[in-house]
């Protein structure tokens, strides 16, 4: 079956308008013109893609289905359109990035800047939203490549590719009068410590939950953030001590006025980059992949 590509517009269009009319009219074409294109594209899928509802066409299940490709294939096309359009399309390199809404910012930052330092013009295009959704765009290539804490989930029928770009250290930081309340006789000091950390669905967590056990310490959970900057945001407002990255102790210092108050040797934060390909081939991710210095990262990366 050979689809046809001009019935799949008249039918997405239907399906944003609700009627065939209003689509008759956003396309400038007859309502007969419309329903007869909209008949053959149900009859070459062999489905029913809507059925009535009142005045409105609402979609079946298999409508639903065909709505969801539909709207990636005109998001390309309309993505396709804009690159072609770029006058500098000779010279400029397009990165699209999603970056995972648990990765630290400062560290998101901190990798992305090397991929402006290519010889040629690099623009870029960058996304934050949670793991499976990025994950999602990234296998059907709307997004190049994908900065996150974790790898892609073992058993996972998607063929995406998990790169490890290394390890952090993480250490606790707060406001300098947080840190110097907590900084004498640490860790034993945050026994009741008020402390801002990561939801359980971040990779991180868990190791902080252990750390704090084997210490036996029952700290003041002051709040959990599935979003790092809003984190971030609360431990610059003072409002409790919080896991960064020891190696960036100046970045969070210049960003967020925090200090260091000890660090947990044990937890780590990793950082992969996703992406569909198994050997790296885009220059900018390349350049992802080869950012920080060993001495802010222990560089671990595989193909």
């Amino acid at each position: 079956m050979d689809l046809n590509f001009r019935h799949l517009h008249y039918f997405w269009v239907v399906a944003k308008e609700g009627s065939v009319t209003r689509a008759a009219e956003r396309l400038g074409l007859a309502v007969q013109t419309v329903s007869a294109q909209l008949a053959s594209l149900e009859q070459s899928v062999g489905k029913s893609l809507f059925r009535p509802q009142g005045r409105r066409l609402v979609l079946t299940e298999a409508g639903q289905v065909a709505l969801r490709y539909a709207d990636q294939i005109f998001l390309l096309g309309e993505q396709l359109l804009e690159a072609l359009a770029d006058a500098d399309l000779d010279k400029t390199l397009r990165l699209t990035v999603g970056i995972s809404d648990s990765l630290p910012k400062l560290i998101a930052s901190r990798l992305l800047e090397s991929a402006l330092t290519l010889p040629q013009p690099v623009r870029l295009i960058c996304f934050e939203e949670q793991f499976d959704t990025l994950l999602g765009k990234l296998s059907v290539h709307k997004i190049d490549v994908m900065l996150t804490d974790r790898p892609v989930p073992p058993g996972s029928a998607l063929r995406v590719f998990s790169h490890l770009l290394g390890e952090f250290e993480i250490g606790w930081f707060g406001l300098p009068v947080l840190a110097d309340r907590y900084r004498e006789d640490f860790p034993a000091s945050l026994q009741g410590a008020p402390l801002l950390l990561p939801t359980r669905n971040n990779a991180l967590r868990g190791r902080i939950d252990q750390w704090l056990n084997s210490h036996d310490l029952t700290p003041n959970i002051f709040g959990e953030f599935d979003d790092n900057a809003l984190l971030n945001t609360f431990g610059q407002q003072g409002r409790g001590l919080f896991p960064a990255p020891t190696a960036l102790a100046e970045d969070v210092r210049e960003q967020l006025g925090a200090v260091p108050v000890g660090p947990i040797p044990q937890v780590r934060e990793q950082i992969y980059a996703l992406s569909n390909e198994r050997k790296i081939q885009h220059p900018g991710i390349a350049a992802i992949l080869n950012a920080m210095p060993p001495q802010a990262l222990q560089i671990r990366s595989k193909t």
